[in-house]
C-alpha cells in the first residue's frame, strides 16, 4: 500500500458487502455516493446493505485493487428517502421483513416510515399480513439496530473508537451509553481491551471529579498492574501512594483510605515486610506467591530413594552411549537431583547444565520413572528436545492451556491443575530464570504430590519479563539443595564466547578480535555510522564469512528501542535491505509499520485466545491449540487482502492467522531488545552498545546479550562503554517476597524481601 492523504469525510449508501469478518467487524463494502461508487474498508460493525453512513478516513492506493477509502470512524444516518428505507428494511436486518413487507410498509407511510416504526409500531398492525406481535418485533429490532449507532457516536465523541463501541455493546447491550455515563471505570473490569487511561479519558471529558471514588479505585489497581509490568510482585505502600497521587492529581490521604477499602473488598492485600513497612499486592499476586512458597516446601519432603548400584550403572551406561564421562561435580549434581524432591541446578553457559539434564533423563529412566521436560518458550523447548533426545514442551503446552476469559494473566486457565495433574514421576524445567511467579504458580498447581521437581537455569541472566524473580529467590532461601556449576566444559581453543561471558560475570574485560576467533569489537561511537555498520554486517560480512542466512541466523540485540541505533530504527533499515519491496510480495501498512511477506516478526504481548495450528505434509493440520506469547518469533508467510488476514509461521511450526485489526500485537524482529531475547539462542549476535541510561547499561544486560550467541558475537561501540557496563553492578529494584514467604512457611527468621535485579 502506498499514498495516503489527510483525513476526509464521505457520505453514501452501502450497496454491497464484499467481505466481512464477523469476529472483528472488519468489512470491505461498496458505497454509493452522489457522485460515484467506491470501495470502503475498515471496522464497520452492524453495518448492513441499504444503510446510509457518514464516514471519516483517508484514501489509500492498493497495488492490486487500486484506490480505496480506509475508514477510521463512522456514524449511521437514518434513511429518510423512501427508496433508501425500502432497501434498508429489505436487507435482512429486520427479522420477518422481506422485499414484499418492506414495500408494503414504505408505500403506506412514505417519509413517516422511520417515525412510525420507532414510535408508533401499532400502526404497522393495520397493514395486511402484519400482526400486532410482528409489528412489535419489527419496532424492537429497528430500535436495537439504531442503538448501536448511538453507542458508536458516543465513543467517537470521546475518541475511543468503533472497536471499543462494539465491545461495549456486546457487554452492555442497548444500555451501554447509560451505564458508561454513570461510571466509565466499570469498563476496566468488564471489557479486557479497556485500561485505566481509556476509561479515565472518557471520565475526565465527561467532567467527573478528580476524587470520584471509582476513579481512585481504578487508579490504584492500575498502578499495581503497571508494577507487574516492571517485574514487581508488590509495591511499598508509600510508593504506591506517591504514584497514585501523581497519576490522579488527588491528595495522598484520599488514596491511603481507598487502598484500605480495596483491602477490605479483597481487591488488594496489605502485608508488612521485615522492616515493619506496609506493602501492597494485587490479591491474586499475593495468593500466587504464597502458594508457590507453600507448594515448593511441600514438595521438598518427597521421599526419593534409589539403589546405589543402579545409579553407578546408569552413569557408566551414559558414558558408554554418549562418549562423555561425567566428572565428580556432574555426578554429584545427578545424585543430588535423584535424592531430593526439589533440586536447583544453576550455572553459566558451557558449565554442563544440558549434559546433566541428559544424564538425569537416562538415570530416571533406569529407575522406571516417567520424566517430563519443559521450558518457558518454544525456542528453549526446541533446544531441549534436540539436546536430550526426548520431546520437551513449553510450560503452557505441558499444562494444556485452555483459555483466558479476561485477557489478563490473572485469568489464565489450564486443563492441568490440582484436580487433573500431569502424569509424571519427575519433571525438569529448563531456563527457570524466565519463569515468573504466575506461571510458577500454575505449574506447581498441576504437579502430583509425589513428583520430583528439578529446576535448571542461569541465575545471572536477566529475570523474567513477568513479575517476580523465582529462580534467585528460591536459591537465596537456602532451603532447597542447589548445585552451582562453575567449571566450563563447552569450550574449545578457538571459541571466546563462553569464556568471555564468564570473564564479564567476574568483572573482567573480554578478549576481542583474536585471529580466526568468534568474538569481535568494532569501534563505533557515531549512531549513524553504527547503524550502517550493523546493516553491512547483517547483509554482507557475516553471511559471507560464516555461510549463514541473514534473516534466520543473525539476530541484532539492542538495549533500547529508541534512537538512531535503537531497535525501531534498525528494523526499518534492515527490512529495507533484507526483505525489500517486490511486486510479488504483498504488504500492508498498519500503525506506522510496513508488514511484508517474508518479514521476521515477534509477538509482543500474551494473547491467550489466538488459535494456532501445525500442519504436516500436504498442508494437513496435525496439531492445534490456543495461545501465542510475548517473545514468540516467526515469519510472515501470507497476507490475504480479501480475508483481511496476515499469516505468521512461528519458529516452532505454529501457524496463526491475524486479522488486520490485531497487528498491533506484532513487531518486526530483525532487531530486538536484549530483554526480549531471553531463552533464545542464535548462530550470530550483533550488539550495538553506544551507551545509555546507567540503570540499563549494566553487567547483567551485557552478559545476557553475549550468552544468546552460539557461533559469533560482534559488539559495536567502544571499550570504554563495555568497561562501564561490566563495572556497573547496580540493578533495578524488583519488589518480590518469595524468599520471605518460603522462610515464613519454614518458620525461619524473616529476611529482606527486596531483591535487587535488572
Amino acid at each position: 500500500m502506498s499514498g495516503m492523504e489527510s483525513d476526509q469525510n464521505l457520505k453514501g449508501v452501502i450497496t454491497d458487502i464484499i467481505f466481512e469478518n464477523a469476529d472483528s467487524g472488519f468489512k470491505i463494502c461498496e458505497l454509493e455516493t452522489k457522485d460515484d461508487i467506491i470501495i470502503v474498508k475498515g471496522t464497520l460493525p452492524f453495518v448492513q446493505i441499504g444503510e446510509t453512513l457518514s464516514l471519516e478516513g483517508m484514501w489509500v492506493t492498493h497495488d492490486v485493487y487500486g484506490e480505496q477509502f480506509s475508514v477510521s470512524s463512522f456514524v449511521k444516518e437514518v434513511p429518510r428517502d423512501p427508496e433508501d428505507l425500502e432497501v434498508f428494511l429489505a436487507s435482512g436486518l429486520i427479522e420477518g421483513v422481506g422485499n414484499a413487507t418492506a414495500r408494503l410498509i414504505v408505500n403506506a407511510f412514505g417519509t413517516d416510515t422511520y417515525d412510525t416504526i420507532l414510535n408508533h409500531p401499532e400502526e404497522l398492525a393495520r397493514l395486511k399480513g402484519i400482526t400486532h406481535n410482528k409489528a412489535m418485533k419489527i419496532s424492537a429490532a429497528f430500535q436495537e439496530h439504531f442503538q448501536m449507532s448511538d453507542i458508536v457516536m458516543f465513543f467517537n465523541k470521546y475518541g475511543a473508537g468503533t472497536k471499543l463501541a462494539v465491545k461495549a455493546y456486546q457487554k452492555y447491550g442497548g444500555n451501554a451509553v447509560q451505564i458508561i455515563e454513570q461510571n466509565p471505570y466499570v469498563m476496566i473490569d468488564d471489557i479486557p481491551e479497556v485500561g485505566f487511561k481509556t476509561a479515565d479519558k472518557i471520565g475526565r471529558t465527561m467532567g467527573l471529579p478528580f476524587d470520584f471514588d471509582s476513579r481512585i479505585y481504578a487508579g490504584i489497581l492500575h498502578c499495581l498492574k503497571q508494577g507487574t509490568q516492571y517485574g514487581h510482585v508488590y509495591i511499598p505502600f508509600e510508593m504506591l501512594e506517591n504514584e497514585c497521587a501523581e497519576l490522579l492529581q488527588v491528595e495522598r490521604s484520599k488514596i491511603a483510605s481507598r487502598i484500605d477499602e480495596l483491602d477490605i473488598l479483597s481487591k488488594v492485600k496489605i502485608q508488612t515486610d521485615d522492616r515493619g513497612s506496609r506493602i501492597v499486592y494485587l490479591s491474586y499476586m499475593y495468593h500466587c506467591e504464597k502458594y508457590v512458597a507453600e507448594r515448593l516446601y511441600g514438595l521438598r519432603s518427597v521421599n526419593c530413594t534409589f539403589e546405589e548400584e543402579n545409579f553407578q550403572m546408569s552413569i557408566r551406561q551414559f558414558a558408554g552411549f554418549t562418549g562423555y564421562e561425567l566428572d565428580k561435580d556432574q555426578v554429584n549434581a545427578v545424585r543430588t537431583a535423584g535424592e531430593n524432591g526439589v533440586t536447583v541446578i544453576t550455572g553459566g553457559p558451557g558449565t554442563g547444565k544440558t549434559t546433566i539434564i541428559r544424564a538425569l533423563v537416562h538415570f530416571m529412566s533406569s529407575c522406571n520413572k516417567k520424566c517430563l521436560l519443559a521450558a518457558p518458550t518454544g525456542r528453549a523447548a526446541k533446544r531441549m528436545t534436540e539436546s536430550c533426545g526426548i520431546q520437551a514442551k513449553t510450560i503452557h503446552r505441558l499444562l494444556e492451556f485452555s483459555g483466558d476469559d479476561t485477557n489478563d494473566d490473572a485469568g489464565l486457565t489450564f486443563k492441568r491443575d490440582e484436580n487433573n495433574p500431569v502424569e509424571a514421576d519427575v519433571i525438569i524445567i529448563d531456563e527457570l530464570s524466565m519463569v515468573d511467579t504466575l506461571l510458577m504458580y500454575h505449574l506447581l498447581k498441576a504437579l502430583p504430590d509425589q513428583i520430583q521437581l528439578i529446576l535448571v537455569g542461569d541465575k545471572d541472566q536477566l529475570p523474567s519479563v513477568g513479575p517476580g524473580n523465582v529462580l534467585r529467590d528460591i536459591i537465596s532461601s537456602t532451603l532447597f539443595p542447589t548445585v552451582t556449576l562453575s567449571v566450563i566444559y563447552r569450550q574449545n581453543n578457538e571459541s571466546l564466547i563462553t569464556w568471555n561471558a564468564h570473564q564479564i560475570n567476574m568483572g573482567k574485560m573480554p578478549e576481542f578480535n583474536r585471529k580466526k576467533g568468534d568474538f569481535f569489537m568494532i569501534n563505533s561511537t557515531n549512531p549513524q555510522n553504527c547503524a550502517g555498520a550493523v546493516v553491512e554486517l547483517c547483509t554482507k560480512r557475516l553471511p559471507e564469512a560464516y555461510g549463514i542466512d541473514p534473516i534466520r541466523d543473525i539476530q541484532v540485540l539492542i538495549p533500547a528501542k529508541k534512537g538512531t541505533s535503537g531497535a525501531i530504527n534498525m528494523n526499518i533499515l534492515l527490512q529495507e535491505k533484507l526483505n525489500p519491496a517486490e511486486r510479488y510480495k504483498k504488504e500492508i501498512l498498519m500503525n506506522d509499520t510496513i508488514y511484508r511477506e517474508g518479514d521476521r516478526i515477534m509477538q509482543i504481548k500474551n494473547n491467550y485466545q489466538l488459535e494456532w495450528e501445525i500442519v504436516g505434509r500436504y498442508n494437513i493440520p496435525i496439531d492445534k491449540g490456543l495461545g501465542v506469547f510475548n517473545g514468540d518469533m516467526g515469519r510472515i508467510r501470507e497476507i490475504n487482502d480479501t480475508a483481511a488476514t496476515l499469516t505468521v509461521e512461528f519458529d516452532d511450526g505454529r501457524r496463526v492467522n491475524y486479522p488486520f485489526s490485531g497487528l498491533e500485537e506484532l513487531e518486526l524482529s530483525y532487531a530486538i531488545t536484549i530483554h526480549k531475547s531471553q531463552g533464545s539462542e542464535y548462530p550470530a549476535v550483533i550488539l550495538p552498545l553506544l551507551g545509555g541510561p546507567r540503570m540499563l547499561f549494566n553487567r547483567n544486560l551485557l552478559y545476557t546479550g553475549i550468552t544468546r550467541a552460539r557461533n559469533c558475537v560482534t559488539i559495536l561501540g567502544s571499550s570504554e562503554t563495555v568497561r562501564n557496563m561490566i563495572d556497573n553492578v547496580s540493578e533495578n529494584r524488583r519488589y518480590t517476597a518469595l524468599e520471605q514467604r518460603i522462610r515464613e512457611v519454614c518458620d525461619l527468621p524473616e529476611i529482606c524481601c527486596l531483591r535487587e535485579e535488572t
